[in-house]
C-alpha cells in the first residue's frame, strides 16, 4: 500500500472528539465541583499557574500526573474520583465518592479540597457545588427529600433522559457556601447515564454563572450609557439649530463617538462569551429531555423566569451600544458633510474676490502699459531730437516743428514695440 501523507494535525483533530469523556458514577454516592475562573486578560502564567496547581493536588494523594499539554484529566486520588478540565476562562474540579452519608450536603462534603490548596489556588471561585446522588424510584420519597434540601420557593425539579432520572435543585448558595443538586436514579440506570447527568447539571451551572457576568458588565455600563446617550441626544439638537457652530459640535460629537468605541470594545468580549454561554446552558438544559415532575417547575421553565430575562438585558444593552455607535457614526458623517458645504461656500466666495481683484490687477496693469508708453515715447522723442539736432541750423526749421513732426512717429514705434513684446510674452 502506498505511502500516504497525514496532515500534522490528523489524529490531534480525530481526538478531540473523544475528549472530556462523561464519568462513571455510581448511586448512591456524590460529588463536589468547584470551578475557579481567571483573571481578566489572563496570560500563560495564570495557566502554569493552574497546573502546578493541580499537580500539586495529585502530588498530595500520590496520583500519576497527565500530558503535560493536556486540557483535561480523570484519575483516582486516593479513595476519590478526580475529574479535571481547563476551559477558557476557568478550570474546573469534581470529585466523586461512592457510597451513602449521613448528612447529605454537609459543609465538610469539601474536606476532600486540602484547605490550605484551596487557599492557594490561582483565580476566584466561579461556582462550587455539592451534588447527591440518591437510589430510589419512589416518586414521594424524592419528593420529600427535595423539600427538605432545597427553598420550595426556587426549586426546579424534573425528571430527565426519558424518565430514568429525576434532578432537583434551586440554585441558591447555601450557608456553607455552595449550590445543591440532587440527582434520583432508578436501579436499572447505568453508571454512565448518572455520570452524564452530573456532567449537565455542572455545566450548567458553571456557564450560567460565566454568563450572569455579562449581567453584571451591563449593569455597570448603564448609568454611563444614561449620560453619553443624553449628550448625544443634546448634540444632535444643536445640530438641527442655526446658531451652533459646526466645527465646535462636531469636536463634542467626535468625543462621544470615541467614548462609546472604547465601551464597545471593552465590552465587546464579555456580551460575546455571554452569548456563547447562553446557548450553551441552553442546549444543556435541552439534551437532558426534561418532562414535567408531579406539577412542579422543570430546569428549563425556571431558566425561563430567572436566567433569560437576565440575558435579554445584556442583549439589549449590546444593541443599545450599537445603535448608539451608529447614530454618532451618522450623525458625524452629516455634520461633516454641513461642515464640508459651508467651507465650499466660503471657498467659493474668496475665489470670486481673487477673480475680482485679478480683474482689477489686469485693468491696472493696462493702465500702467498706456503709461509706459507716453514715458518711453517722452525719452525716445528727445533722443531723436538729439540727433536731428543739426537739421535745426541746415534745413532751417525750429525745434518746436522737429519735436512736433518726429512725436507720432516715435509714438507709433513705440507702440508696435511694447505691442510685439506683449505677444511674444503671451
Amino acid at each position: 500500500m502506498p505511502t500516504i501523507s497525514d496532515h500534522p494535525l490528523r489524529y490531534a483533530l480525530t481526538n478531540e472528539l473523544h475528549a472530556r469523556p462523561f464519568p462513571s458514577v455510581a448511586a448512591p454516592s456524590h460529588a463536589v465541583y468547584l470551578a475557579m475562573k481567571r483573571k481578566e486578560g489572563a496570560a500563560g502564567s495564570d495557566r502554569a499557574a493552574e497546573w502546578d496547581h493541580l499537580l500539586d493536588l495529585l502530588n498530595r494523594f500520590g496520583a500519576q500526573h497527565p500530558q503535560p499539554d493536556a486540557t483535561h484529566y480523570s484519575g483516582q486520588i486516593g479513595r476519590f474520583t478526580l475529574k479535571w478540565e481547563s476551559h477558557t476562562e476557568f478550570v474546573t474540579y469534581t470529585i466523586f465518592t461512592e457510597g451513602a452519608v449521613d448528612h447529605p450536603f454537609a459543609a465538610d462534603a469539601f474536606a476532600v479540597f486540602p484547605e490550605d490548596w484551596l487557599a492557594a489556588a490561582p483565580g476566584q471561585r466561579v461556582s462550587s457545588a455539592i451534588i447527591q446522588i440518591e437510589q430510589t424510584a419512589e416518586e414521594a420519597d424524592m419528593l420529600d427529600k427535595a423539600s427538605k434540601w432545597f427553598v420550595p420557593e426556587s426549586i426546579a425539579i424534573s425528571r430527565v433522559l426519558d424518565g430514568a432520572l429525576v434532578v432537583a435543585a434551586d440554585f441558591r448558595i447555601d450557608s456553607a457556601g455552595h449550590m445543591r443538586f440532587a440527582v434520583f436514579a432508578r436501579d436499572e440506570v447505568g453508571t454512565r447515564r448518572i455520570g452524564r447527568v452530573i456532567q449537565r447539571l455542572c455545566e450548567i451551572e458553571t456557564y450560567k454563572s460565566m454568563a450572569m457576568l455579562g449581567l453584571m458588565r451591563a449593569r455597570e455600563m448603564s448609568s454611563e450609557l444614561a449620560l453619553i446617550d443624553t449628550k448625544l441626544t443634546s448634540l444632535l439638537s444643536d445640530m438641527a439649530g442655526t446658531a451652533s457652530d459646526p466645527a465646535s459640535v462636531l469636536s463634542q460629537l467626535l468625543e462621544v463617538s470615541a467614548q462609546v468605541e472604547n465601551m464597545s470594545v471593552q465590552s465587546a468580549y464579555r456580551f460575546a462569551a455571554t452569548g456563547a454561554y447562553e446557548k450553551i446552558v441552553n442546549q444543556r438544559i435541552e439534551v437532558l429531555r426534561e418532562e414535567r415532575f408531579l406539577g412542579r417547575q422543570t430546569f428549563g421553565e425556571f431558566m425561563v423566569r430567572r436566567f433569560d430575562p437576565s440575558m435579554r438585558t445584556v442583549n439589549a444593552t449590546e444593541r443599545r451600544l450599537q445603535v448608539m455607535s451608529d447614530r454618532a457614526l451618522r450623525a458625524g458623517e452629516l455634520l461633516r458633510t454641513k461642515v464640508d458645504v459651508e467651507r465650499s461656500a466660503q471657498n467659493q466666495a474668496l475665489l470670486t474676490s481673487m477673480d475680482k481683484r485679478a480683474e482689477l490687477q489686469l485693468r491696472l496693469q493696462k493702465t500702467v502699459e498706456g503709461l509706459s508708453i507716453v514715458a518711453v515715447s517722452y525719452y525716445a522723442v528727445n533722443i531723436v531730437l538729439y540727433l536731428l539736432g543739426p537739421l535745426e541750423k541746415t534745413l532751417a526749421i525750429s525745434k518746436t516743428i522737429l519735436a512736433a513732426g518726429v512725436t507720432p512717429l516715435v509714438l507709433i514705434c513705440v507702440w508696435l514695440l511694447l505691442r510685439n513684446l506683449k505677444k511674444k510674452i503671451g
